[in-house]
């Protein structure tokens, strides 16, 4: 029986610890995460990787033995990636002084860009996280990571929500935000409902948002 630990252990990456192999390493994960932009997880092989990063398949076989962790390596390395944009939320310069309406309408603007800007990668690991364990795992664990980060930004309105419990709206109201941008991420914009650009999706969103927290327009 293969237990938690021998998994752990399969997936496990040994850490370069030279100058020029920590270098190729960047490399590897570089071109795993761009083959994933572009060809899903279908392209995502090590024989590709290593021709993208113009290395030899011993770069990744001293780090690693199997493409399912390599895979893991890159898909962590992408989620590093809009873990550093989503630093903005734990500013607080960039929320202080400003009223709850302004507040929502900033932080779900904040997370849309965010979406936007990493739509390449994160839309082959939507579709994929339905059928591979591993990254539904990591994927619930990141995205309650981002609920939080959100609701204690947008709590720092809670006397102004009308819901008798703001922490459960706002966190309601992230799950909504979450899944529409999640959805028109993965399954493009007019999945659910009439193709909108960016601009007018984002401004639906933000009032939608805003009025089920605040009520009124």
């Amino acid at each position: 029986m293969v237990t938690s630990t021998d998994r752990n252990s399969e997936l496990a990456i040994r850490p370069p610890r030279q100058e020029r192999t920590r270098q190729a390493w960047i490399r590897i994960l570089e071109a795993g995460a761009a083959i994933i932009e572009e060809g899903g997880y279908e392209a995502f092989t090590i024989a590709a990787v290593c021709e993208r990063a113009k290395v030899a398949p011993r770069a990744i076989y001293d780090r690693t033995t199997s493409k399912e962790a390599l895979f893991l390596a890159v898909y962590e390395h992408g989620l590093s990636r809009i873990r550093a944009d989503e630093e903005v939320f734990d500013r607080e310069e960039r929320w202080a002084g400003l009223d709850g309406r302004t507040l929502v309408v900033e932080a779900v603007a904040e997370f849309a860009g965010i979406f936007e800007r990493h739509a390449a990668f994160l839309k082959p690991m939507v579709l994929l996280s339905g059928a591979h364990s591993e990254v539904y795992r990591r994927a619930r664990a990141y995205t309650a990571q981002m609920a939080d980060r959100f609701t204690a930004v947008v709590l720092g309105a809670a006397h102004e929500i009308t819901h008798p419990d703001p922490e459960t709206a706002v966190r309601l109201c992230f799950s909504t935000v979450f899944a529409s941008l999640m959805m028109r991420v993965g399954y493009g914009p007019d999945f659910a409902a009439p193709a909108a650009d960016t601009d007018a999706f984002v401004r639906h969103l933000t009032q939608t948002a805003v009025r089920y927290l605040f009520g009124g327009e």
